[in-house]
Formats: C-alpha cells, structure tokens, sequence
C-alpha cells in the first residue's frame, strides 16, 4: 500500500514545476480524450470526432506550455505528474471508460475540464511572472470555453438526428447488456423458487429449514443463469455486450429474486416469516412486470397477466405440495 506523505504540497511548487505540472495534466487530457474516441468510434463516429477536436485541443495547449517552458527555463521540463502531489485533481483511469455509458462519457469530459479551470485559474494567481500568468489565465479561459468548442463541433459533428440515433443506439444497448438479462435472472429467481421454498415452509413450518433451502436455491440458480447467459452468446454477433456484463447481470439478479422471500424465513415465527415473504414476492413480481412495461415495451396488462398471473399459480402450487 502507498501512502501519500511523499507527495509535494501544490503551495510548495516552483513556478517551473507548476508548469511541468500543466504540460503533463494536458498530455494526459489529450491521451483520456484520444482513448474516449476510441472507444466511441465504431458504434458512435460522430461522438467520436468531437473528442478528436478535444484532444487536439488539449495538444495545443501543451505545446503552449512547453514553448513558455523553453522561454523561461530551457529545454529540460522536470518530471512531475499529478499523483506526485498532494490534493490536486484525479483522474479516472481511462480502462474504466469502457464501463461508462455514452451520456457518462461526456458528462465526465464536462467534469475534466470545470476541474482544469480551476487549477489554471488558482496558479494563474499564485504565479509572479507576468508572461506566465497570462498563459494561465488564458488557458483557464480556454478551458471555460470548451464547452462552447463542444458545442461548436457537436454542431458539425453531430446533427440534432445522428444525436438521436446515438442516444437510440446508446440505450439499446444498455438495455440489452443489462436489463434484460437482469429481467430474465430476476424473473427466474423470483418465480422459480417459489414453489420450492414455500413447499418446504408449509411441509416443515421450519423458518431455519425453508431459509436453507431458499438460500440454497437461490445462490444455485444464480450460478446456474449467470454462466448459461455468458456462456450463451459472446455478444459479437448479436451486439448484445460483453458476455461476463450479461452474465453478472443475470446471476445476481437471480440470486436476488430468489434470496428476497428466502430471507423472512431468518424471523423464527412461521406464520410472521411468511406473510412477510409473501409481501416480498407480491411486490417483485409488479416490480417485475413494471420494468417489462418500462424498458421491455411490454403492454402492462400484458406483464401483469404474464408475471403476476404466473407467479400466483408457482405460489400455489408451492404451498398446495407442501400442505398435501
């Protein structure tokens, strides 16, 4: 484990190491915003560019930045970067953005550049020498503005209908990595062990036994939905995302499903742990079938009679086996 009692203080900087600090923050801008194209350029090229025109923004002033640099203080910039100081912003590791949705990807470029106009605006003022304060200052300005250089390649990059498309296209595929596998796992581990945790709760009137099983059938079919959805489809095809996305979606959701009637069953009181388990499966099951109606376009009478319907008679099927 690293501890931070060797980062340098921001207030004990030399002026050149503020610079060295400003060249290496907008190197690393550049490279954040080049690897967001990246990631965006095959299913959203439009997006895509705008963080091109972002990059080469941020280059631009790097070169900037080195040019004062070689005016006041030669062609060697110290090393210094920042997480060699104390308090000064982070960023978010750039193999995190491929878990970032389309509108996260912008709205953490937006937070980028707020958190660089605040560092230029603070050094700008706490610089002495007149060239390299207006540099600063300038280049707080520029940050400030780039928003509005946003919105100026939005508008040449992305019309109002590649926008919509890509937004279309963004939530698609949100709901097809996670939603419905999530649905599919939640379904399942709802309405599946139903009918075997409740016909051990009406068999046994045992809340320890019927919590074992529920639990025991939970966490299995969880298991059992999260490798069958990851192991179903790789997601090249089908665009249907990462597999291992799918499959936690999935797994976790079934576990979940099962897990929220198999937990009552933790009250040692029977007919307590019960009626609240069967609280518990009334509001999953609409639960259910208002994300159906929500995300999966499905007609709510049509979800209810699907779900709910459904989920009634595994219920009772449950309880008749277990008082037979």
């Amino acid at each position: 484990m690293r501890f931070t009692f060797n980062r340098k203080r921001f207030k004990d900087l030399t002026e050149q190491q503020v610079l060295a600090l400003a060249i290496s923050s907008e190197e690393d801008d550049a490279q954040i915003y080049r690897g967001y194209a990246e990631t965006l350029r095959a299913e959203y090229p439009a997006s895509a560019a705008i963080f091109d025109g972002m990059a080469a923004e941020e280059n631009d002033h790097r070169k900037r930045l080195i040019s004062l640099h070689q005016q006041r203080f030669g062609e060697v910039i110290p090393l210094i970067r920042r997480e060699h100081v104390s308090g000064y912003y982070a960023r978010r590791p750039t193999w995190l953005v491929k878990n970032l949705s389309l509108n996260q990807i912008r709205a953490e470029a937006q937070a980028m550049e707020h958190e660089a106009e605040r560092f230029y605006t603070f050094v700008a003022a706490k610089t002495s020498d007149a060239t390299t304060r207006k540099l600063l200052g300038d280049l707080a300005t520029a940050e400030a503005a780039h928003e509005r250089i946003a919105n100026s390649l939005e508008s040449r990059h992305l019309d109002d209908h590649t926008r919509e498309n890509e937004d279309n296209k963004s939530k698609r595929q949100f709901i097809l990595t996670w939603i419905q596998p999530g649905l599919a796992g939640l379904m399942d581990g709802s309405v599946s062990t139903l009918a075997p945790i409740f016909a051990v709760a009406f068999a046994t009137q045992d809340t320890w036994t019927t919590f074992l099983v529920g639990l025991a059938a939970s966490v299995g079919a969880g298991i059992s939905m999260g490798f069958t959805e990851a192991a179903s489809d790789d997601g090249e095809l089908s665009g249907r995302g990462s597999p291992v996305k799918r499959g936690f979606a999935s797994g976790s959701m079934t576990t979940l499903g099962g897990l929220g009637h198999a937990l009552p069953y933790l009250i040692t009181d029977f007919w307590t742990a019960t009626i609240i388990a069967f609280s518990v499966v009334f509001v999953e099951l609409w639960a259910i079938a208002y994300i159906q109606n929500r995300y999966m376009n499905t007609s709510f009478w049509k979800a209810t009679l699907q779900v709910v319907f459904g989920g009634a008679l595994v219920f009772a099927a449950g309880v008749l086996i277990g008082s037979g």
